[in-house]
């Protein structure tokens, strides 16, 4: 409630309906004077502020110790005391991702780009190379380099090297493409002109754009596991698809806590040196799993051998589906570059 002084008129500066009391029975907002000082500005901001932090944590708390339970009083209409579970799943997600690519801004686009061979390992193989047979002389270091160079990005069967040269194989009928894999090989030849045949700067652009596109990524999957749920709830007529989607938001947040920590405990290793940390990162992703068995006992209230076997028939259709959606998320990738 603000501290500002009542109006003397009756009438609402929103919806201009008579107040019969303090607040608007028609639209609900407080008949105050509608100028404020500074200092009611940045008083009612810390009270906003207050408010949502109390609601968090104290939501926050029950989510991460009582698995299932949030989604479970928000089926049955027990929603004031808790943080709204959209508004918590944004602020979550948000401090997630702003983590995320906090710490692996580089490194993690830089290491996926050091994959190639390196000079050492270039260095090994041609002293592999050396001591095979040969029936002719022996390459120089130099000239194995250059027969060894990798022949170009292909994200498509074949080695086209122009538009040109491949419209030629398709109009003489030597290739038979569908429209899918013609985009495929169209694709892999601009990417071979543009990068010049780099495919460590190929990866690295790739590996970037692909992990911009995790949010979304993340958000597509949501409303697909909540279908998932519905499908083996379908005889749960208690349940709509919106308890599901509420079930899955709750368990994304518990998610984003994790994994959260799980790349605090990485950072922490990393500047410490302490090897055993990761094995708390392992103990976390393993209960993870657990967090969404007792989740699922604790929303659908079914016995623990059916409870049992849902887990794992949800968990491989999860998988499936998860590699789906990231193979597709790929592709966006390669064709966004």
């Amino acid at each position: 409630m603000s501290h500002l002084p009542y109006r003397k008129e009756k009438n609402c500066l929103n919806c201009d309906t008579i107040v019969l009391g303090s607040f608007c029975q028609n639209c609900g907002q407080e008949n105050i004077e509608p100028k404020e000082s500074v200092w009611h500005l940045i008083s009612h901001f810390f009270n906003d502020v207050t408010h949502f932090d109390g609601k968090f944590f104290s939501t926050l708390k029950v989510l991460i110790t009582k698995p299932g339970f949030l989604s479970s009083e928000y089926s049955k209409g027990r929603r004031t005391k808790y943080l709204n579970p959209i508004r918590m799943y944004i602020f979550t997600s948000a401090i997630f991702f702003f983590i995320f690519f906090s710490v692996y801004k580089g490194e993690t686009v830089m290491n996926i780009s050091n994959t190639g061979r390196s000079a050492k390992s270039d260095s090994i193989r041609y002293e592999v190379y050396k001591e095979l047979p040969h029936k002719g002389p022996v390459l120089s270091k130099e000239e194995w380099l250059v027969k060894e160079k990798p022949k170009g990005i292909t994200i498509a069967p074949g080695n086209y090297r122009s538009k040109e040269q491949y419209d030629s194989l398709l109009k003489a009928g030597i290739k038979k493409h569908n429209w899918f894999e013609r985009h495929l090989v169209y694709k892999s030849i601009e990417l071979n002109s543009k990068y010049h045949d780099d495919n460590k700067l190929f990866i690295k652009d790739m590996a970037a754009k692909f992990l911009h596109l995790l949010p979304q990524l993340f958000f597509v999957l949501l409303p697909l596991y909540a279908l998932l749920l519905k499908i083996f709830y379908f005889r749960s007529k208690d349940f709509y698809y919106t308890d599901h989607v509420i079930f899955t938001i709750h368990f994304y947040i518990f998610l984003f806590l994790v994994m959260m920590f799980i790349l605090f405990l990485k950072q922490l290793e990393i500047y410490t040196h302490f090897t055993p940390i990761s094995y708390l990162s392992y103990l976390l992703q393993l209960y993870t799993f657990f967090y969404f068995y007792k989740s699922m006992r604790k929303f659908y209230l079914q016995r623990r051998g059916k409870t049992i076997l849902k887990y794992f028939l949800i968990l491989n259709c999860g998988l499936i589906l998860t590699v789906t959606i990231f193979i597709l998320f790929f592709f966006i990738s390669v064709f966004e570059i």
